[in-house]
């Protein structure tokens, strides 16, 4: 945090209730708060916490990393979020959401197709056709009202909990683009091994490797 700002969030704070030890001003508080509660901080359906975070991004940052939270911001496509600090030595400040086979799949589905429609502005994706590319690992020993309860469920959990969907019509949704930072390189080669695995061992019941596109402070 620079002099600077430090003193001028200072000079904006009053107490927010009797006894409050705080520093910071309501609004810097609520930026955090939404940060660490995840998955992330959309500038596009946030605006205002959004212009707080850029304007007091320096103590962000610094209060974050006082709980050993990286802060990481896409001014582009206006979204931010908390992971980790990059150090071996450092405690895990978040956990990652435990995804079912039938979940990783639909992410690396969407994710692909994100990536395939690059520079076209928003993705727009049908469930349909979500559903179909899944279908495929449709396991024997599951019948198709089964498996189709399970994807269904797979995209009510993207929809309602890793917010990376966003409903824009009946059985459509966007793919939000912050799902190319939510998981990164090292943690699709990990997904990738593991569904391949599991797709050639019929295992549609297994757990796939965490990521981080649900984030939540133990």
């Amino acid at each position: 945090m620079t002099e600077q700002t430090a003193d001028a969030v200072s000079d904006e704070h009053t107490g927010l209730w009797r006894g409050d030890a705080g520093e910071l001003p309501d609004r810097t508080r609520r930026v955090l708060l939404r940060l660490v509660r995840g998955p992330y901080l959309s500038g596009a359906r946030e605006a205002q916490l959004w212009a707080v975070l850029l304007t007091d991004e320096a103590v962000i940052r610094s209060r974050l990393a006082d709980l050993f939270l990286e802060l990481v911001i896409d001014r582009d496509n206006e979204f931010a979020f908390v992971r980790n600090a990059p150090s071996d030595e450092a405690p895990k400040a978040v956990r990652s959401e435990a995804l079912t086979f039938l979940d990783t799949a639909m992410l690396l589905v969407l994710r692909q197709t994100l990536l395939s429609e690059e520079g076209r502005g928003r993705v727009i994706v049908g469930q349909t056709e979500v559903f179909e590319q899944l279908a495929v690992f449709r396991t024997p020993d599951r019948d198709e009202k089964d498996f189709a309860s399970r994807v269904n469920s797979s995209w009510n959990k993207m929809q309602n909990k890793l917010r990376v969907l966003y409903a824009v019509g009946d059985d459509r949704a966007e793919i939000s683009p912050v799902l190319r930072l939510l998981v990164d390189a090292d943690q699709i080669r990990a997904i990738t091994s593991e569904y391949h695995r599991i797709a050639r061992e019929g295992g549609g019941e297994s757990v796939a490797p965490s990521t981080d596109a649900e984030d939540e402070t133990e």
